[in-house]
């Protein structure tokens, strides 16, 4: 959906863009690789053939969070970009020292949900938004649930395909044993925001993230957030935002659940830092973004 959003921005720009999983040696004025361990063959492809051409490489969590991918590889793809995307700003602090005067920040937007669905009055629905895999800690919030009173209003709508078995059957009997979390499955992008709009928080439980989509499209949604206190998060939020919790802390996550249900001033705390934040993740700032960074590659209309 990155690779798409920013075709579509690009082409606002009056670029001609191909979005492709492997780059197979055509000719272009500019890459740009959208992950860097998983773009290094194509980063490496293109420097080959087209030694003075521009290399954008975009940087995401699991390129420098976690193993998936060895520190070197991803360092030499960093090395061979003539300028690197990332998307907040503490990312740019994770990345090697000689790397960081080629580091622009671009953030991601979010449009509007395009049809709204009403808050129900009887419930404070909280939405969980992201595919069901372990670096998501995706049952923090219904275990965090539990731990609630009975006179808690709350429940979990959890949105998301399970990526394993395992994962499906979890979320099945948990949806069957807690009758304050909801599995809906994985919906259609639209069908999903509409969801979200009707809820009261929305709420991100990752391990580990390097610019997580669902807090600017919460945000844009008018839906407050609370987050783990992972890089991600804390690049876009700030290291002040109240509604963040250690990540797999299920008694943090509860009060902050319990907070924002039954105190208006911290509800309203977290609306009021929302707010302040929804410009960033305007259309037109990330437009002016890359409108920018194609202008010092003298790649500009």
């Amino acid at each position: 959906m990155t690779a798409e959003r920013w075709a579509h921005l690009l082409a606002r720009l009056g670029c001609r863009v191909e979005v492709v999983e492997r780059y197979g040696g055509e000719p272009l004025d500019l890459l740009i690789a959208l992950h860097a361990g998983r773009g290094a063959a194509a980063v490496r492809g293109f420097r080959q053939r087209f030694p003075s051409r521009p290399v954008v490489m975009a940087v995401t969590g699991t390129d420098i969070y976690g193993d998936a991918f060895h520190p070197s590889e991803v360092a030499n793809v960093l090395a061979a970009a003539d300028r690197v995307v990332v998307l907040q700003p503490r990312t740019a602090d994770d990345l090697p020292e000689a790397v960081r005067p080629r580091v622009r920040v671009i953030f991601q937007s979010a449009e509007p949900p395009k049809r709204r669905e009403s808050v129900r009055p009887d419930l404070f629905e909280v939405a969980v938004v992201g595919h069901l895999r372990p670096v998501k800690d995706p049952f923090r919030a219904a275990e965090a649930s539990r731990l609630l009173g009975p006179e808690s209003r709350l429940r979990i709508v959890h949105l998301g395909e399970a990526l394993s078995p395992d994962m499906a059957d979890r979320a099945r009997a948990e949806a069957a044993s807690n009758p304050r979390y909801e599995w809906l499955g994985d919906l259609p992008h639209d069908a999903a925001l509409a969801v979200v709009s009707r809820c009261r928080l929305v709420v991100l439980t990752s391990l580990s993230e390097g610019g997580p989509a669902v807090i600017p499209e919460g945000i844009v949604a008018g839906v407050p957030v609370i987050a783990s206190r992972v890089a991600g998060c804390v690049g876009m939020l700030g290291d002040d935002y109240p509604g963040l919790f250690p990540p797999g802390d299920t008694r943090a996550l509860a009060q902050l659940f319990c907070r924002a249900e039954r105190e208006p001033g911290f509800y309203e705390s977290l609306q009021a830092a929302c707010d302040r934040l929804r410009p960033l993740f305007r259309p037109e700032a990330e437009l002016a973004a890359w409108a920018s960074l194609l202008a010092e590659l003298k790649l500009g209309p």
